[in-house]
């Protein structure tokens, strides 16, 4: 039985983190699932470290 994920990340954020961190041509040439897991891994830190920011302003 396969189950899918529902995306947390926006697909605009996923995008802007990738190019921050220098990855987003792969996402262009093999997609998502051709990504590193370090490279998903930083990207959720980031997206972490942007929330947490958030955060401290409100």
């Amino acid at each position: 039985m396969s189950r899918r994920r529902r995306s947390v990340m926006s697909d605009e954020l996923k995008t802007e983190l990738a190019k921050e961190l220098g990855f987003y041509e792969t996402v262009e040439r093999d997609g998502w699932g051709g990504i590193r897991a370090q490279d998903a891994g930083n990207m959720v830190k980031r997206a972490i470290q942007l929330a947490e920011a958030a955060a401290r302003r409100s």
